[in-house]
């Protein structure tokens, strides 16, 4: 039998004996539905955790979930029918999806939740497990690093030279970098990249107590900023 009468042969089984569904596939798409669903809520759990972005967005974390389930849903009725995963594959290369993904974790999470689903509807739960452990061990390394400080942008508003200095010395151990520097007939912004501590600010209060400041912003990076 050549390829051609086989793929002839394949699609003509797949529209016989209920497309190809089973008891034992329903018995085996059922376990891994549940399965995945209990990953995703793992992810989302995780995700949830170790959120360190600026605002929290409950509405992406279910996306994990939903992520997961409909891949692994996905994958299932691509194995079951020949004509099914030729139909998804036309479907899915039409489609454009335009959603901004700002953080650069948070596509790590949808590549996590798409990989757990793929794997969990191949059945391969051993993998799927080891993946798992893996990346919580991972992200939450990369957590108790960051945990230790934090990067702020600092923009500051003041008149006077002299002023601009005593910003300078106000840092005192601080790590930071200058950013920009904006004069307007002699009104001065400064945007500083500073290193800090969790829930040490005393920096910004003593700026602010500097006589020249008219107001200082301190704003957590996210990876956004535009000098």
């Amino acid at each position: 039998m050549n390829a051609k009468d086989y793929f002839k042969k394949s699609v003509l089984e797949s529209f016989t004996a209920n497309n190809g569904i089973t008891t034992d596939f329903m018995i085996s798409a059922a376990i891994a539905m549940i399965t995945a669903i209990i990953l995703g809520m793992i992810i989302f759990a995780v995700y949830k955790k170790y959120y360190g972005g600026v605002v929290y967005s409950p509405s992406f974390g279910m996306t994990l979930v939903g992520m997961t389930i409909l891949t692994c849903a996905l994958t299932l009725a691509i194995s079951s029918n020949i004509v099914i995963s030729l139909g998804m594959v036309g479907a899915l290369s039409i489609v454009r999806y335009r959603t901004a993904i700002k953080d650069p974790m948070d596509l790590l999470y949808l590549f996590w939740s798409i990989s757990v689903g793929i794997i969990v509807a191949a059945g391969i739960y051993p993998l799927a497990m080891i993946t798992m452990i893996v990346m919580i061990v991972l992200v939450r390394i990369f957590y108790k690093k960051k945990v230790g400080g934090t990067i702020y942008i600092l923009v500051v508003h003041y008149e006077g030279e002299e002023t601009g200095a005593e910003i300078i010395r106000a840092f005192g151990n601080q790590r930071f970098q200058i950013k920009s520097k904006t004069m307007r007939k002699g009104r001065v912004e400064l945007t500083v990249e500073i290193f800090s501590k969790q829930g040490t600010f005393a920096f910004a209060e003593k700026i602010d107590a500097l006589e020249g400041v008219q107001d200082v912003n301190l704003i957590q990076y996210n990876g956004e900023y535009n000098g």
